[in-house]
């Protein structure tokens, strides 16, 4: 170690701090003896010990202190000693007493219970006064000195450490606690330094006698004095303050990273309010009315407004009706009989007004279903996916959500199958960073054959489903498009995917807004 170089290199705050430090420790004293500002001599002292030239030490304790009230009760006596020194004399009038002892309504309420319980004095009524009367009991306690006034005087001297109280002192702090008032027990954190090895000999060797300017000036440059002038150093390896940039949420910066996937593979992207109807979010993705995905278990319903509006029908009686109104029409056919999909439907009485129902989304599909509806033959093939938040009736666990994050997505082509969906599947899981992908098959009312995905979390050393697909149905395809054409269509989930790209067990914590992990929590940045 050469200790002119480390020495060249100290602040001026560290050259004030370490020369008091041989025979001071405590911080306080070291402001006092240095008469720098608590900030400075704290800095000198981080800065010094990153330099392993002080070894600081912390010390918290519980520290008793008067309040307000207490102070004033050290000079002026407690209440109930000058409720009773107001009655020595005479018995009086309690709106007497509390003028001579300058008292206010709370604190006489509190007297007269703290005497009663003591015997203190005796109440007489007057009509509607109230006249008090002192005991032999309260002269005695007038002529003693309480533990509690024993307590407010070495209070009232100097603060008590809590944990090296007397027995009495222990009584006398139990009661102001019960009272609420006179004391206050405060954290109190204290910090001392002591030169390390390395400190001891770099103040040896006289810090004094290295002389080094601290900052080129101006006017050093301008006259030249500053040739052959020692500049301090300055320390390139030492710690520094970290800095926290304004930065997006990083979980808006995966979805983000999510949609720039899906735009890169030539995806368009589909977009739609979180509130829809039944009839986008269930009927038209051929969800039976009575199935159990539609009760208030799994769906949050709206109740204002509770309804809202079909794809409006044509009011035209001759048979060139709009496209919407066969929308509505063949969803209809499709429930009821199968229309003219070759299917039986679900063979039941279709009811308009539960299709009308309100919902918060439970599932980004109803963008799936909309843009089904709005497309042309002409405009096949195409791809389309979305990005956006669902919404389900979910028990809050380590790995659900009540709200939740969801990629959706549609491949429309009539040379589509499922061997290029579980290829669409694979590459989007890849570039969220999941290499590990497997499928197994499944069953959804919309999609046949339908599968279901897992990818590997590493965290939880567990596979994880993230993600439900198949290949729509026709009775989903022909009542919307118009034509039976394969429509490949996914919907996985964003957020566990999150939480293990960035090593949380917990998916709750994704939106916990911590201060602290929001400052530390790296860019999102996948392969």
């Amino acid at each position: 170690m050469d200790i002119k170089k480390v020495i060249e290199g100290l602040h001026p705050l560290e050259r004030k701090v370490l020369p008091v430090l041989v025979k001071h420790s405590s911080l306080n004293k070291i402001v006092e003896k240095t008469k720098l500002p608590l900030a400075g001599v704290m800095r000198a002292f981080q800065w010094l010990q990153n330099k392993e030239i002080v070894k600081l030490k912390e010390d918290v304790k519980d520290v008793i202190q008067l309040d307000k009230t207490g102070k004033d009760a050290a000079k002026n006596g407690l209440p109930e000693k000058r409720f009773i020194k107001a009655i020595k004399e005479k018995a009086m009038k309690l709106n007497e007493i509390a003028k001579k002892a300058k008292l206010e309504k709370d604190e006489v309420n509190a007297c007269i219970g703290i005497l009663k319980r003591k015997a203190a004095i005796e109440i007489k009524r007057d009509g509607k006064e109230m006249i008090i009367s002192i005991t032999g009991p309260g002269k005695k306690l007038l002529d003693q000195e309480s533990l509690e006034e024993k307590f407010l005087t070495k209070l009232s001297k100097n603060s008590l450490e809590l944990d090296k109280l007397e027995d009495e002192d222990k009584f006398a702090l139990d009661n102001f606690k019960k009272r609420k008032t006179f004391i206050l027990v405060q954290n109190i954190k204290t910090f001392s330094a002591e030169l390390t090895e390395k400190g001891k000999k770099i103040v040896k060797s006289g810090i004094k006698d290295v002389k080094v300017v601290d900052r080129l000036t101006h006017e050093m440059l301008k006259t030249g004095k500053w040739k052959g002038q020692t500049f301090r150093r300055y320390d390139v390896k030492i710690n520094v303050p970290q800095i926290s940039g304004g930065k997006r949420h990083f979980v808006n910066q995966a979805i983000e990273y999510a949609r720039r996937i899906w735009l890169d593979m030539g995806f368009k992207e589909m977009t739609g309010p979180m509130l829809t109807t039944s009839f986008w979010n269930f009927d038209a993705l051929f969800t039976a009315q009575d199935h159990p995905v539609r009760e208030l278990q799994d769906t949050y319903y709206i109740q204002n407004p509770e309804k809202g509006d079909l794809p409006k029908q044509s009011t035209q009686t001759n048979t060139k009706r709009s496209k919407n109104y066969k929308i509505v029409e063949q969803v209809k056919n499709v429930h009821e009989n199968g229309g003219t999909t070759g299917s039986q439907g679900w063979r039941y009485k279709w009811n308009e007004e539960d299709a009308k129902r309100n919902v918060l989304r439970t599932h980004t599909t109803c963008l799936s279903a909309k843009t089904l509806a709005s497309l042309k033959e002409s405009d096949l093939p195409a791809k389309y996916f979305s990005v956006g938040k669902c919404f389900r009736n979910e028990t809050l666990d380590w790995s659900h959500l009540f709200e939740f994050n969801q990629t959706e997505g549609i491949v429309i082509d009539k040379d589509a199958n499922l061997k290029h969906l579980m290829g669409y599947l694979r590459e989007f899981a890849k570039k969220m960073g999941f290499p590990k992908v497997r499928f197994r098959p499944a069953y959804f009312p919309y999609t046949e054959p339908s599968l279901e995905g897992d990818v590997y979390d590493p965290i939880h050393g567990k596979w994880i489903e993230f993600i439900a697909a198949g290949i729509f149905r026709p009775e989903v395809v022909k009542p919307l498009l118009g034509v039976d054409v394969p429509v490949l269509a996914w919907g996985p989930g964003l957020d566990r995917m999150i939480t293990s790209a960035y090593k949380i067990k917990d998916i709750r914590d994704l939106y916990r807004n911590d201060l602290k992990q929001l400052k530390n929590m790296k860019a999102w940045m996948r392969l």
